[in-house]
Formats: structure tokens, sequence, C-alpha cells
């Protein structure tokens, strides 16, 4: 065993049963409760369901980096009920090594951003403006600065909202002297589908029907 102990199993992340258990704990004892994405609630963000998960134990530690910036029940909600709550030794580290990066960064500083949202990401992006000289933008978030651009997307991703705000960090961008680079060319496909019929076109003349799902050669 990795730990050293047998890891007990709950049949569900909140009601009796997990109640149950996890007061039953000893000192060394590990409990896993069942995936809480079986409830809708947890991506919602629902606040009752974040209070009945924060009545398990009595210390937070927050180690999902990747889902960090997601205002879920358990990644952000259920802070508001726990007395104790720290980060976890990854979180701690993808902290750290930020703050090096963005305090003490070699030149030319280049970064790489990625993701569907721009939503998602807006702050970091606003914060990498003030930093490095090159940022390379790709990812499902490139058609949304393609599409306020006047480009052609076809049904790819978009955040119609956000077109406007995708001009505003280009032109932010534009005044402090940093060079955005974007894909010049997508895959593209007739549907989200291994059998689908595929192309490459240049970026902003994506053909109606059609959705870029990568970045071209």
């Amino acid at each position: 065993l990795v730990l050293g102990v047998q890891v007990k199993f709950a049949d569900d992340c909140i009601g009796a049963s997990a109640a149950e258990q996890a007061a039953a704990l000893q000192p060394g004892e590990i409990l896993l409760l069942e995936n809480l994405r079986f409830y809708k609630e947890e991506e919602k963000g629902n606040v009752e369901f974040a209070e009945k998960l924060s009545k398990l134990g009595d210390v937070w530690v927050m180690d999902a980096f990747g889902t960090a910036h997601r205002a879920h029940a358990s990644t952000a909600v259920i802070g508001q009920f726990m007395a104790d709550k720290v980060c976890g030794y990854v979180m701690q580290a993808e902290l750290d090594n930020a703050k090096r990066v963005l305090g003490n960064a070699e030149r030319p500083f280049t970064a790489i951003m990625g993701g569907a949202k721009i939503s998602d990401k807006i702050l970091i992006i606003e914060k990498l403006l003030d930093n490095v000289d090159n940022l390379i933008i790709g990812g499902g978030m490139t058609y949304t600065f393609t599409k306020a651009q006047g480009g052609a997307i076809g049904k790819s991703l978009l955040e119609a909202d956000k077109q406007e705000l995708a001009l505003e960090l280009l032109e932010k961008a534009k005044a402090k002297g940093v060079n955005i680079y974007m894909p010049l060319d997508n895959v593209c496909a007739d549907a989200f589908s291994n059998d689908a019929n595929r192309q490459i076109v240049a970026t902003g003349q994506i053909p109606d029907g059609w959705e870029g799902l990568d970045i071209g050669p």
C-alpha cells in the first residue's frame, strides 16, 4: 500500500453514511469519499452542499491547482465553513513557481496561455501583460479573439459576450509593448468526432458548419 494503511471508502460524499464513517475515523486512518460530481451541486458551487461537505472534517487542504480557478463547492465555497484551511504541497509549489517567474524572469520573457475561455484567464492575462515580452495564446479562447477581430470561426468555441474584452486585451498589450501571438492556421472538423471530415484552414477563415479544434501545422 502506498500510504501504509488500508483506505476506507464511502458510498457517498454527503449523507448519514459518509458522516458516520468520518466520525468513526481513528488517528492515522483515511476515508475516501465517493465522487463529488455525481451531485450537480458541486460544479454549481451550491452553498448548502458545501456546508454538508465541511461537516465531515476539521481542516480543509486545497491542493487541486488545476481547478482552483473554478468556484465549485469543494474547491472554493467550502472555505467559508472551515476555520482551519491551508493549501497543499502541489498548490504551494505552483504559487512559489509563479511568484519566481513573474518576479524574477529572465528576458526575453515569453508566456504561453491556453484554455477554452478568456473569462477563466482574464486576471492572469492582465497580470502577464505587466511582466512578459511575448504572450502566445492558444486553445479555444483564440476563436473569441479571432471573431472579435472580424474573422470567421464557423461553429468554434465562442464567448460572444467577451469579444469586446478580447479587443481591450489586445489594445492593452499593444500599449505595453507586448507581442501577442496566436495560431496562423487551424485544424478544423465538421463534427467533434474521430470520424469527422477534417481540413486545415487559415485563422479567421473557418467555413460555416466547421469548428476549429487545434492549432494547425
